[in-house]
């Protein structure tokens, strides 16, 4: 399994020169784009890693997977969907398109950047700081890390550039989808996509999904298995943005992207695996690691359809 994963880094970087690092947040910008690594934890624990899988990262948009779990945790399923929907979307992670013109004003899904969002506000806590410290603990405690912190760097930049994110929650406040502060509200966002991580606390991540809701390495029961499955079935239509159905027939894993160049991606019963590669593609999601998931599905047999 190393000298495969190792060969597959080898092949595949040459993908990295096709992409482009984010830009709209000038901190994300610096990264190397040359970057990719991948790592692997099975179901019983082992763990394998190639290529620049050490290298951290900031976790983006896959954070906003913990949050869908803690607000599953949090709210009865059928109260929540008149909040946030699980329908998939043909438009980019932040567009404002859909709240304005389909779904009652509610957020498609959970996996874009208005649903994530409305989501922490769903949160159970007192305040916005308290939903916050809970969906980061849930990161910690799905990654089995308890050191995990914010980059503050990428922080600072994220909340001085996030006007269309602030857009997307004022309109939302406008139609009544959330309620509350909307500034403290996108600073526990802004905070949780700036969490560092490395291709491993990925990968452990995706593990614990992968085992319904155990944790492979602390051993310990996290959530339930139906809170497990509802995640994975939303990943899968939806946490490749508008690149997820064509993740579906490439790759066929549940799986979730983020801008920071990461790629989460489930085989139920059998691993988490987690890559990183910043250079990106149109959609946002990483050129090189959805070439390296591609061709790891076909090698192992993870497509689940």
């Amino acid at each position: 399994m190393q000298q495969h994963l190792e060969d597959l880094i080898h092949t595949h970087r040459h993908w990295t020169g096709q992409g482009n690092v984010a830009t709209y947040i000038p901190e994300l910008g610096k990264q190397q784009p040359d970057l990719l690594g991948i790592s692997v934890c099975e179901a019983d624990g082992s763990r394998w890693q190639a290529g620049d899988w050490q290298t951290p990262f900031t976790i983006q948009s896959i954070s906003k997977v913990v949050t869908f779990v803690c607000v599953l945790l949090d709210n009865d399923y059928e109260t929540l969907t008149k909040t946030i929907s699980v329908a998939p979307t043909a438009d980019g992670f932040n567009s404002i398109v859909n709240l304005e013109t389909k779904n009652e004003h509610r957020p498609l899904n959970a996996m874009i950047n208005s649903g994530a969002i409305a989501s922490i506000a769903l949160v159970k806590g007192d305040t916005m700081e308290t939903k916050y410290r809970r969906i980061l603990a849930m990161m910690q405690a799905m990654t089995g890390r308890e050191t995990l912190q914010v980059n503050e760097a990428v922080y600072q930049s994220e909340k001085r550039t996030g006007d269309r994110n602030r857009a997307l929650a004022f309109y939302m406040k406008s139609t009544g989808i959330i309620q509350g502060n909307v500034d403290e509200l996108l600073d526990a966002y802004f905070k949780l996509c700036s969490v560092e991580v490395t291709c491993e606390d990925i990968a452990v991540m995706a593990a614990v999904l992968a085992c319904d809701g155990r944790s492979p390495v602390t051993g310990k029961t996290l959530f339930d298995a139906k809170t497990a499955r509802i995640v994975k079935a939303v990943m899968t239509t939806c946490g490749m943005y508008d690149g997820s159905g064509e993740f579906a027939v490439d790759v066929g894993m549940p799986g979730k992207s983020g801008v920071g160049g990461g790629i989460m991606a489930v085989s139920p019963r059998k691993m988490g695996i987690g890559v990183m590669g910043p250079a990106l593609d149109p959609k946002g999601n990483s050129l090189g690691g959805w070439k390296l998931l591609q061709s790891l599905s076909r090698d192992w047999d993870l497509n689940i359809f």
